[in-house]
């Protein structure tokens, strides 16, 4: 079969499977499996594929046209500059979390600072402070192993492991009062009522614990802001991530803090809340 001939198969098949960006999810798949970018695509329509290309190629598309992420299938997702390796133990970064960063970097209060990512996943956000923070000292905590594994695999990846602790921990337990300047996550804040407003394919493929926080979608956050107090030091400062739907209740529990800011994405969608402990 032919890269052009292959790759018009893969667009019919994920059409008809309703898959979103068909073509672009056909030609990432077909990247992924010869090992090339997509200029190669373009400039080698009439390549025959070897037989096991053709082979791989036909699973990939098949668990795409299954609803499973092309993220997964490939195990990379690009944040920050940075190839991340992913896995369905973690949630896939996405670009709205990068407010989360460029919240903290203003934030950040320079050299010595100690900054610690609440349920870190695959540790896209604390990652992206290591990489830009180059003085401070970053931890990361998450309650599944299996996440910190991914997390500690791209710390290594990118040479930031030797500056970064990982901590198996419920959000903040375990950790001594007033030591970090700031606390910043990306928790689990879908409520359950909204579970019909999710994305099939993140319902059915990432890990249900890093989307869905209970009820209201404000169960984690009302856990970690009591938390993130004991943990800041005097006039540090909380930045979480969060949706519309739970601006306002948000608001509600960061309503004895100061400084409080809530940002929003490009779509104008309250994105990230940002407070200080009172001093």
């Amino acid at each position: 079969m032919l890269l052009k001939e292959a790759l018009h198969s893969a667009i019919s098949a994920l059409t008809a499977a309703q898959v979103g960006s068909p073509r672009l999810n056909a030609e990432t798949l077909l990247m992924f499996t010869l090992g090339c970018d997509r200029a190669y695509l373009f400039a080698h329509p009439e390549r025959e594929l070897t037989s096991q290309e053709k082979l791989n190629y036909q699973e990939a598309i098949a668990q795409r046209a299954a609803g499973i992420p092309t993220q997964y299938i490939t195990g990379h997702q690009e944040f920050w500059g940075m190839d991340l390796i992913v896995s369905p133990a973690v949630l896939i970064p996405r670009p709205e979390t990068e407010h989360v960063i460029e919240a903290a970097l203003e934030l950040a209060p320079g050299a010595g600072s100690r900054i610690v990512d609440v349920g870190t996943g695959s540790g896209c956000i604390a990652l992206a402070l290591a990489k830009e923070l180059p003085q401070a000292e970053i931890h990361a905590t998450d309650i599944s192993p299996a996440a910190l594994e991914v997390a500690r695999a791209n710390a290594a990846r990118h040479g930031l492991d030797q500056r970064m602790h990982f901590h198996q921990a419920d959000l903040l337990q375990g950790f001594d009062p007033g030591g970090f300047d700031l606390v910043v996550s990306n928790p689990p804040y879908v409520g359950n009522s909204e579970e019909d407003q999710v994305q099939l394919e993140v319902r059915k493929h990432e890990p249900r614990n890093a989307v869905f926080a209970g009820a209201t979608g404000l169960e984690i956050i009302e856990r970690l802001v009591p938390q993130a107090r004991s943990a800041l030091r005097p006039s540090g400062f909380l930045v979480i991530e969060m949706s519309g739907t739970i601006a306002e209740g948000v608001k509600h529990l960061l309503a004895d803090w100061s400084k409080l800011e809530v940002i929003n994405d490009l779509q104008g969608i309250p994105r990230v809340a940002v407070a200080a402990k009172a001093p």
